[in-house]
């Protein structure tokens, strides 16, 4: 990482989710993290651009010769061309639960906007890596959709902008929705709060990545869903039905906290046995973090394959 004199790590301000809720442009945050983030990396985080060897295709007049495989030319009599996965470019189509619990916020930023600014970063990463960009926004059904292409990172932005929570969330009809949107293999990345069954959230997934989609997950929670630091006896409202519930916080936090991580440890666990890239995001940690987490498993994936 570059670091100033201080030892922060250069464009920390961007990062810090305070500022980032004062910050309304997408792009220039996009821009002013991402930038910020790689600077001080040894070698570029590429999505799909590598040399690793993809596929082949016919010769056609004016190809390379110093590209035709020509072990396969002695066995099959024809001309084919080695293609590399720097070729053919990546799709990145960005999977975004704009459901009405993605407004709750405790410290200022909801999950709706710590997800748009990660969504926005990483857009903006894989487009000035010359990937083909989309997205879709979804709650019980799919509201909004932008193919991937090289030329929608403004209506990505676009879309992250008018993302309007309204309805509540079920993940299965969506997602079933959008496998059929999927039929070239690219990367999937998936932001919700997961508030469903793990196993529902699993059987959900399971078309997107039988389909071959490299599919990774953010699971963004407010600190509050995950700690239940709460003080006073207070009435709690689900964003999404309405129903109100008194509690008395002292003497459910205990109870509280091992169902939620006990629900975070089998989604995590669900998602591993599919191969299935899990990162749970406190909206009230910088978004380096999130970052690195997804850089670091986009190694491990390539190291896989």
């Amino acid at each position: 990482m570059v670091s100033n004199s201080s030892g922060q790590m250069a464009g920390a301000r961007f990062v810090d989710p305070k500022i980032l809720a004062r910050i309304g442009n997408l792009e220039l945050l996009a821009r002013n993290v991402v930038d910020g983030f790689i600077n001080g990396l040894h070698r570029a985080p590429f999505f799909g651009a590598s040399v690793d060897f993809a596929e082949h295709r016919g010769y056609v007049a004016g190809d390379d010769i110093r590209r035709v495989d020509w072990k396969l030319y002695a066995r099959t009599d024809r001309y084919y061309i080695k293609q590399y996965e720097a070729d053919t470019n990546t799709n990145f189509t960005i999977l975004f639960d704009i459901s009405k619990s993605m407004t709750f916020a405790s410290n200022g930023v909801s999950k709706l906007d710590y997800g748009s600014y990660l969504a926005a970063c990483l857009a903006y990463l894989a487009h000035r890596q010359r990937d083909r960009v989309g997205i879709i926004t979804f709650d019980e059904d799919i509201v909004a959709h932008v193919p991937p292409s090289a030329k929608h990172f403004n209506m990505v932005l676009h879309t992250l902008d008018q993302a309007k929570p309204e309805r509540p969330g079920h993940l299965s009809a969506p997602l079933n929705k959008m496998a059929e949107h999927f039929k070239r293999r690219g990367i999937l990345l998936l932001i919700s709060d997961f508030y469903d069954d793990p196993d529902a959230v699993l059987d959900a997934i399971k078309p997107l990545r039988f389909l071959g989609n490299d599919l990774i997950v953010f699971h963004v929670l407010d600190p509050q869903e995950i700690n239940f630091d709460f003080n006073e006896a207070s009435t709690f409202q689900d964003l999404e039905s309405g129903e109100q519930i008194p509690v008395v916080p002292q003497s459910f936090r205990a109870e509280y906290r091992r169902l939620i991580q006990e629900h975070i440890a089998r989604l995590r666990a669900k998602f591993s046995e599919q191969r299935i890239d899990y990162m749970l995001c406190n909206t009230s940690e910088p978004l380096d973090k999130a970052l690195s987490s997804y850089l670091s498993s986009r190694q491990k994936l390539a190291r896989v394959k």
